[in-house]
């Protein structure tokens, strides 16, 4: 093809702003719309116990079964909170700010950023998410569960 052939007619200047905002969002929000952790995929709770170093200060995004609820306040006094996310391998500790719409015994859908380990004070907290997004499965569209 010859430099000529390649060449298109110009954008219509009242679609300019029209693709700028399209390529923002998908630049910004990623493919069909899932955040970049989403669209990594499930992690097994099992493989981020195995290799924690591997995901440490990574995005992850796992499921698993609500357990020990603790709902607490932080410094500045937003509400935040705490529980354990269980499947048949292991157990991770989630964390977050905000109002937990969750249950105990829920199965959800976590994403967050995970540690090997966090110190606070002399304790040292081992395989945590601060959570971004905890959501029961039972709220997930299921045309896209599979």
């Amino acid at each position: 093809m010859t430099p000529q052939a390649v060449r298109s007619r110009p954008i219509a200047p009242h679609l300019v702003p029209f693709l700028f905002l399209f390529m923002l969002c998908v630049c910004a929000i990623g493919p069909l719309g899932t955040t970049p952790a989403l669209a990594s995929g499930l992690i097994e709770i099992a493989e981020l116990l195995a290799h924690p170093e591997q995901y440490d200060h990574q995005d992850v995004v796992v499921t698993g079964k609500v357990m020990n609820v603790q709902l607490a306040t932080n410094r500045q006094g937003q509400p935040a909170y705490g529980f354990l996310l269980q499947d048949q391998a292991g157990t991770l500790k989630v964390v977050s700010l905000g109002q937990l719409e969750v249950h105990e015994g829920d199965q959800v859908i976590v994403e967050g950023v995970f540690s090997r380990l966090r110190q606070v004070g002399r304790t040292i907290v081992y395989n945590e998410i601060k959570a971004i997004s905890v959501k029961p499965m039972t709220r997930l569209n299921p045309d896209l569960v599979g």
